[in-house]
């Protein structure tokens, strides 16, 4: 199992981080990805560049507050916690992944994974938010 967390501060109201984080639809930001497909209300499956699949189930959906979900592939299981909050203008975001491979071999990889995962996701978001 591995635990990974990241925190930023975006220069924009938190309504408008929200749409663009929980947005399924407008998701062209994303350098990781290269689609994604909405199954039902509480599940989409997103895929890679390469086209691996993930598929996600929403357990909250707070809005301008909190979501989380379940998340699954052929390497791994996890849930994923965003929190948002306001601060004076600003929005805070603080997102943490925990995750579980299902392959021995990547047991090792994947605190670094999850790492860089999450810094390539701020960088994108801090990209679409400017």
């Amino acid at each position: 199992m591995a635990v990974s967390n990241i925190k930023a501060i975006f220069q924009k109201d938190i309504q408008t981080v929200w749409e663009v984080v929980t947005s399924l639809t407008n998701y062209s930001w994303r350098s990781d990805l290269s689609k994604i497909e909405i199954k039902n209300e509480d599940q989409f499956v997103e895929y890679s560049k390469d086209g691996y699949a993930t598929t996600f189930t929403i357990t909250i959906k707070e809005p301008c507050k909190r979501w989380e979900f379940d998340m699954e592939n052929d390497n791994m299981k996890g849930h994923w916690t965003g929190i948002f909050t306001e601060k004076g203008g600003q929005t805070e975001i603080d997102f943490t992944e925990d995750i579980t491979a299902k392959k021995f071999f990547m047991k090792p990889f994947l605190k670094a994974f999850l790492k860089k995962q999450q810094a390539l996701y701020i960088s994108d978001l801090q990209k679409s938010l400017s």
